[in-house]
């Protein structure tokens, strides 16, 4: 099923970086952003993730958590997070639920060949649970500032 605008955002249960449990629900209350994305340390993936830690006071100044969601290990989230110095959570989503529920499991192409993989894409929810936006194409390095200027315009 896709998810649209003003769809409650599928509720999920992950381990982070850390290996403690997060559920979305955890969250109610403040605006998240849930931002999918292929593999750690990936070149597309490293820019997107620094331009968010680079951006993380803005987000943490608006009360806006933000949460990577990718199907590698607790284990390489906990490299990742600690190569870059990622202020922000990882969840690992390894048995590909969540990238189901949120439909961002899909067909890629690279380099001439087709594979299943993560699409980079981004939900963001609002306080009562509910996806206020959907960011389909993602730049990974704009998307970070894209993001706190879609929620400056909310008013949020």
């Amino acid at each position: 099923m896709k998810l649209k605008h003003g769809d409650r955002a599928p509720e999920f249960i992950l381990s982070d970086q850390n290996g403690k449990k997060h559920k979305l629900s955890d969250f109610k209350g403040q605006w998240v952003l849930i931002y999918f994305y292929p593999r750690d340390n990936t070149p597309g993936c490293t820019k997107e993730a620094c331009a968010f830690r680079d951006s993380f006071k803005e987000y943490e100044k608006s009360k806006i958590k933000v949460i990577g969601i990718s199907t590698d290990s607790v284990e390489g989230h906990e490299k990742f997070a600690k190569k870059y110095q990622l202020p922000f959570t990882l969840l690992a989503d390894e048995d590909k639920k969540v990238v189901e529920q949120y439909d961002v499991w899909g067909m890629k192409k690279f380099m001439g060949k087709e594979h299943m993989g993560t699409i980079r894409m981004s939900f963001l929810v609002d306080p009562k649970g509910n996806i206020a936006k959907i960011y389909e194409k993602v730049k990974p390095t704009d998307h970070a500032k894209e993001v706190l200027k879609d929620l400056r315009d909310i008013g949020a």
